[in-house]
């Protein structure tokens, strides 16, 4: 069974004063915490084990979680300590509770309405010997109008023309040169990857907010609340 892990270390710093007092992942649109949303969309997938990294403010998304059994699902938690262990470290340590099977990351602060079940059937053919990584790219936001990668057919390469969604699937191999316990970014791993055609990719065009400023949050609280 594939797991997940939903990333929750970051300090949103773009998002104090609302992050003083409450983990990002915790602030709620539409009446429900982002990192709820992702935990529904993943058990509707039938991923129920999941792994959720944390550092700021990591005691209150334990508190309002739990195990994860109101939501149906199974929470391992992974702490991280204080300034967290960015993306890549974040996931190397957290590699103990994922196992050695490919995985599912979803980053805690954005917001997403991706059917996951496709993308963990992508996983289960993620391999040591071929692709090591399927990311979700996405149409650039006007925050990032440069992006990130690109498409070559199914292949991500390293130009930047669409943005990576923060949505992937991955296989433990990807982080094996790093040591558990030390920050590392990810960028470096991917393009790494794609420099030796180990990445494949495809264009999600549907609904995605990076909730990264208190103002993108207010508009999406409330295009939320309009469909409600």
């Amino acid at each position: 069974m594939t797991k997940a892990m939903i990333l929750a270390a970051g300090r949103g710093e773009r998002m104090r004063p609302l992050t003083d007092h409450c983990p990002k992942p915790l602030l709620a649109v539409g009446g429900k915490p982002l990192i709820v949303r992702h935990i529904e969309r993943l058990a509707a997938a039938g991923i129920t084990q999941l792994v959720i990294n944390h550092a700021h403010l990591g005691h209150m998304l334990e508190a309002a979680l739990g195990n994860g059994s109101a939501l149906g699902v199974h929470i391992c938690w992974s702490p991280e300590p204080p300034g967290a262990l960015e993306t890549a470290g974040g996931i190397r340590q957290a590699i103990q509770f994922l196992g050695e099977k490919p995985f599912i990351v979803v980053n805690g602060d954005i917001f997403c309405e991706a059917d996951f079940a496709p993308l963990a059937q992508i996983a289960e053919h993620l391999s040591p010997e071929g692709d090591i990584a399927h990311l979700l790219l996405i149409d650039n936001p006007d925050h990032n109008p440069q992006g990130d990668f690109s498409l070559d057919g199914s292949r991500v390469r390293t130009e930047p023309r669409l943005t990576f969604s923060g949505i992937a699937a991955y296989h433990p191999t990807l982080f094996a040169p790093l040591e558990a316990g030390k920050p590392a970014r990810l960028a470096p791993l991917l393009r790494s990857a794609m420099e030796a055609g180990r990445i494949s990719g495809e264009h999600y065009l549907g609904r995605w907010t990076d909730v990264g400023t208190p103002d993108r949050l207010a508009q999406l609280d409330a295009s939320l609340w309009e469909q409600a």
